[in-house]
Parts: structure tokens; sequence; C-alpha cells
């Protein structure tokens, strides 16, 4: 199976190509300049493919960071992917970057992904590894003070510089990761994909994960 990823979450942005089987192997990846995914992303993913001997035709399946992340980053690559998943109709996952984070930290118990959300907010995933049965990660987002208070008996991690020195200097227990690239969103992409865990073009959805109004409100008052 050849299988794209992207990810276009951020500042940088990503791309990546995987083939996947009994192995899983990066044939190869290309970096985005942040500001000009829309320019950039089509034809860097023609020359990648092209590159290692590839077409558009040979694609088996798409992964794709689906947030939380930039707004206008996101709904790019969710547009190039749903485009391509519809004409060449094939499988998507949907990688939340959060639980790349935990995926990529190999680490098991209660793990708790965390990303800066800019404005002195933080995304975070609080997860079970092994997973209970029937029990669902919570993704959702605090103030840098609330989630250095609540993440207290969590293992966090994090590719956040940041994050990861303020969260031991309150005495956390941090594993910092390198930064998530559209590599890693096709190693979590590959293991959805074997496991049934796939969206069809007018299903994918960007994952923003931002406060209600109810919080923003709260927020601005306090």
């Amino acid at each position: 199976m050849l299988l794209l990823a992207i990810d276009t979450s951020g500042r940088q942005g990503s791309i990546a190509l995987a083939r996947a089987g009994n192995d899983f192997e990066i044939v190869g990846a290309a970096s985005l300049t942040g500001g000009t995914f829309s320019a950039q992303l089509v034809p860097q993913i023609s020359q990648l493919l092209a590159t290692h001997g590839f077409g558009k035709q040979d694609l088996d399946a798409f992964a794709v960071a689906a947030g939380p992340g930039s707004f206008t980053g996101l709904r790019i690559g969710l547009a190039v992917v749903k485009a391509l998943a519809e004409v060449l109709q094939r499988p998507v996952a949907a990688v939340s970057l959060l639980e790349a984070c935990v995926f990529a930290s190999g680490t098991e118990g209660r793990i708790m992904a965390a990303l800066d959300a800019g404005r002195g907010d933080v995304y975070v995933g609080e997860y079970e590894i092994p997973a209970k049965s029937g029990e669902l990660p919570r993704e959702h987002m605090l103030s840098r003070n609330e989630f250095l208070s609540q993440a207290k008996g969590w293992r966090v991690v994090t590719p956040d510089v940041g994050l990861a020195g303020a969260a031991r200097a309150a005495g956390l227990n941090v594993v910092e990761l390198p930064a998530i690239s559209a590599e890693a969103v096709a190693r979590l992409g590959w293991g959805k994909l074997q496991s049934g865990e796939t969206v069809g073009p007018d299903q994918l959805e960007a994952n923003y994960i931002r406060r209600t109004d109810a919080e923003m409100l709260e927020k601005m008052g306090s």
C-alpha cells in the first residue's frame, strides 16, 4: 500500500510518502513553508510522487492531520485530501495531532498530550494506554495554569519546548518529543487504516478544539 500523509496544522507543514504492508517504510518526505501552503501543497505532492517514480493513481490511501491547529492551515490540507480521495476513491485516516504525540512517545499509562495553542492556552488530550474498553480519550483546551495544575499525576508528552520546560518546572513527569510531522501522521494513520478507522471525503472535518463562547467570556472576565 502506498500512503500519502499531510500535515498543515502549524506554521511549518510537511508531506510524507510511505509504503506499508508487512513492513512500514517512509519512502520520502518534504517540508512546506508556513503561510504559503495553498500554493505549495499540490505541486509538492506531485514532485514527491514523481521523484520516487509514482503518479497520483498509485496512491492507495491518505492520512491527514485533522487538528488541532491553524484554522487556515488545516482547511488547506483537508481540502486537498478530500479532493484527491474523492477523485481516486481512496480511504482516509484522520489523525489527531494529540494522539500522534501519544503514539510517538511509545509510553503507557495515564498520558496527557499537550500542544501550545497560543494566547496562553494549551491543547490537551487525555489518554489511557492501553485503552480501556469503551473509554474514549478526552481532547480539550485549558489555560496554561489550568494545564499545569490538572496534569499532576499524568505523564505529559509534548513536542513544544516551552510547555515541556514549564511542566518540568512544575514538577511534572515530562517526555519531550521531536516535532510532530507528516511522518508521524503516516505511522499513526497506517494503524488506523489497518483497524478500519477511516472516513469518506464528505465526513472529513477539522478538529479545532476551541473554547466555547461561555468559556471565552469567563476567561475574558478573569
